[in-house]
């Protein structure tokens, strides 16, 4: 990236912008905390005075599977923090997690709800979220096959993972947010909380999980 669009990205004038059967939907890139955010697309143009990139060209030849994303967590009216978590390569759940915080396919997260807590106050407690479909838990299809693939298991808090199994809802995702080691242990993680996670367990904590949005989501260019 040159020093001058570092400069438009610096004053949110640079947006990424990607042309399908929709039309052209754009997003913001942002620097954040000397982080370069890629944020979900939208169906909008871009701002007439803002220089633009294609989707293609900012994301490159990287492996959409080994790069970081974040989930920005809000409830009671107000952004409450930035998840980023590091997704695992080789698995195809960490590219549909890709494509559903960029939004690259029409659909995304973006104002998604968290659906509920799983073990709630005990060790393995789990947040659930992905409902892209708006079905209250009953939806959030697959958007690409995501079988195969090197999973892992895990039951160490901030461990991400995908409901095996289940086409309808291959899109949701739970986020273990109490440790589970020695006892348990979900199946099929495909990535891991860097930072953040005591904004998912303050989510676990509020009185109805169901109030927790999805507000922003995006990917991290930079790392």
């Amino acid at each position: 990236m040159s020093q001058r669009i570092k400069t438009l990205v610096h004053h949110g004038l640079v947006f990424a912008v990607q042309e399908d059967q929709g039309g052209i939907r754009s997003s913001r890139i942002t620097l954040e905390n000397d982080g370069i955010y890629m944020h979900c697309l939208q169906d909008q143009l871009p701002p007439p005075h803002a220089h633009t990139l294609q989707v293609s060209e900012v994301l490159g030849a990287r492996d959409p599977s080994s790069t970081m994303v974040h989930l920005d967590l809000a409830w009671g009216g107000s952004t409450r923090g930035r998840v980023h978590i590091r997704l695992s390569p080789n698995t195809p759940a960490a590219r549909q997690f890709v494509l559903l915080c960029t939004g690259q396919t029409g659909v995304s997260y973006r104002n998604t709800k968290l659906l509920r807590v799983g073990n709630k106050g005990r060790p393995g407690e789990c947040v659930w979220g992905g409902d892209y479909e708006g079905k209250g838990g009953a939806g959030g299809a697959g958007i690409i096959d995501i079988r195969g693939g090197q999973y892992r298991e895990s039951g160490r808090a901030g461990a991400v993972w995908w409901r095996y199994g289940d086409a309808a809802r291959a899109a949701q995702f739970g986020i273990i947010t109490r440790d589970w080691e020695g006892v348990g242990r979900f199946p099929t993680v495909f990535g891991e909380v860097v930072s953040g996670l005591e904004v998912v367990r303050a989510a676990a904590n509020h009185s109805d999980i169901t109030q927790v949005t999805v507000v922003d989501c995006g990917i991290v260019l930079n790392q």
